[in-house]
């Protein structure tokens, strides 16, 4: 039992809220949902997921700081993700990058007084409702939770290990320098103080790093060299750090960024309403974590298939309906039974592919309730 005593900290990368949510958002957002649920059997689980931390990001309140520019007073009450997404789109293909005295006005109000944008906490509110109706755990979607570091206490803590090197004395950037350990320098703070998200990461993550056993970082693939560096620094302050990297989901055979549109009815908001009409929500919930987990995997490969989703809905319906019947087993034999799914003994967290995958392995009663729970409320 000794697992059961190990602190885990989950840190999957934070969705902006500036578009609507994707194939590749869900598949994310799903995988961290079951990793957390799975894991929290037998060990403490704290699942960090902050939007306060990564508002100040260029992404963001760039946007933010266009929209006030070009849409003064506009009232977003109304707006739908896809709109305000359009609107993002527009930012990005506008091209014309903030100065940093256009940015600091919303750097001052997100510090001083959690300042979220009108589009922005309209999004959010919407993702909230999301995360009900596919039984994501929220973990704090409307909240204001500030990084534990200022920006200037996150650079002085990478000084003072030997991991910054801040040129703003000499009219420079600031860097993490992680040379030492074979990997490239990254700027994380331009000379004029703008921080990018590595940046925004550090903030949150090294003053939390020192009170967890292990910390499990999930992200996008094409962000790796970043979380190699990431791992590397944070693992100097006692953790076992993991990396787990998640591929997007094609959409007829191409991978695309949100930021260039073209979504069309490949939305969490779409396919929740294709759904509507589903006899059993519980069903629903468990069709997706299947579908976007075990048949996807964690590579990207696939392109997304809404006829296979709904051939899991069956599939979903069927183990659901065997688990009502299934004798329950107790929280030990459960804790074991979730064990069995890490990647290795020195990993604590569940592998929610290898969870996922053993449920549609299974044919008999066997899968009860409590085991699907783990999975999806």
């Amino acid at each position: 039992m000794a697992d059961a005593r190990r602190k885990v900290l989950l840190a999957p990368v934070t969705v902006t809220p500036s578009k609507p949510l994707t194939p590749s958002h869900l598949k994310g957002l799903l995988w961290a949902d079951v990793m957390y649920r799975a894991t929290k059997a037998y060990a403490e689980v704290t699942y960090r997921y902050s939007h306060t931390t990564y508002h100040r990001t260029e992404q963001t309140s760039g946007f933010w700081e266009f929209l006030d520019r070009v849409r003064p007073g506009a009232d977003y009450a109304a707006l739908s993700e896809s709109d305000v997404g359009e609107l993002y789109v527009r930012y990005r293909a506008e091209g014309h990058a903030p100065t940093a005295g256009a940015l600091r006005p919303y750097a001052e109000a997100i510090e001083n007084d959690g300042f979220v944008h009108p589009a922005g906490a309209r999004v959010l509110r919407l993702w909230a409702g999301h995360y009900e109706r596919l039984g994501l755990h929220d973990p704090g979607l409307l909240a204001h939770q500030p990084p534990g570091f200022g920006l200037e206490e996150m650079i002085e803590d990478l000084l003072a290990t030997g991991l910054g090197l801040d040129q703003r004395d000499v009219g420079g950037p600031v860097y993490l320098d992680a040379t030492r350990y074979g990997l490239p320098l990254r700027q994380i703070v331009t000379a004029d103080g703008r921080p990018n998200y590595v940046a925004c990461a550090l903030r949150e993550l090294l003053p939390l790093a020192p009170r967890y056993d292990e910390i499990v970082l999930l992200y996008d693939r094409e962000l790796d060299p970043d979380y190699r560096a990431l791992e590397r620094v944070l693992s100097l302050k006692g953790p076992t750090v993991h990396r787990v990297p998640i591929g997007r989901v094609p959409i007829g055979g191409k991978i695309s960024s949100a930021r260039r549109g073209g979504w069309g009815d490949h939305t969490v908001e779409a396919l929740l309403r294709s759904f509507a009409d589903a006899a059993d929500p519980a069903a629903v919930r468990l069709a997706m974590r299947l579908y976007f987990i075990a048949s996807l995997g964690p590579g990207q490969q696939d392109s997304f298939r809404r006829d296979l989703l709904g051939r899991y809905l069956v599939r979903a319906e069927g183990l659901l309906s065997r688990a009502a019947e299934a004798p329950e087993v107790g929280p030990e034999a459960l804790s074991a039974l979730l064990r069995g799914h890490r990647r290795g003994h020195i990993h604590t967290y569940v592998d929610p592919y290898r969870l996922t995958s053993s449920l549609l392995g299974r044919r008999g009663p066997a899968v009860g309730r409590s085991l699907l729970a783990t999975v999806s409320p």
